[in-house]
């Protein structure tokens, strides 16, 4: 019983977590979009110094990133805390 208590409480966990990243990708790709510029045939074509200095980011492990790019993942880190720290506290 325990058991199955955990199992379902881990995939409502899960959900709720999935749900924050669905809207952390979706503000992504919003910004992303909002940059490109729009074809005709619906494509975007994005400026090649966004597309360089997200590629920089790509190749860089987080520890090498600057301070204004470390922060702005430990915000999108945050957005999750509200979620671990009430499921942690349910289980005490």
């Amino acid at each position: 019983m325990c058991s199955e208590r955990v199992n379902r409480q881990s995939k409502l966990l899960v959900e709720e977590l999935a749900a924050i990243e669905h809207e952390r990708w979706a503000h992504w790709q919003k910004y992303v979009h909002g940059k490109g510029h729009r074809q005709p045939d619906g494509s975007l074509i994005l400026p090649a110094d966004l597309v360089s200095h997200w590629e920089r980011q790509m190749a860089t492990r987080y520890h090498d990133l600057s301070e204004n790019e470390k922060r702005s993942d430990r915000e999108q880190v945050m957005k999750y805390f509200p979620v671990i720290e009430r499921w942690l506290s349910e289980r005490n």
